[in-house]
């Protein structure tokens, strides 16, 4: 089981912890485990299995990180970097 890195970082914010970019899959499960605000929504559920098969070969990770995006926008957790360009 080896990490997949994101193609492109995800950028979250999470309470004290703050700003945080989340490049790999490996990093996504760790948030959506032990740091996440919202641990019952449809879209949680979704991102920690699609980061699970990713880490287990069976998905891309690109589509680990389009679920942790959508997840992370239904957390409202999500920082969208191109309004801040």
């Amino acid at each position: 089981m080896n990490d997949k890195r994101f193609p492109i970082p995800v950028m979250i914010t999470l309470g004290e912890t703050g700003q945080r970019a989340v490049s790999s899959v490996w990093e996504a499960i760790e948030c959506l485990r032990s740091l996440w605000p919202v641990k019952n929504g449809p879209g949680y559920r979704r991102a920690l299995q699609a980061c699970m098969d990713a880490l287990d070969g069976w998905k891309p990770a690109h589509k680990a990180r389009h679920a942790f995006i959508r997840a992370a926008r239904e957390a409202g957790v999500f920082l969208d970097t191109r309004l801040h360009q």
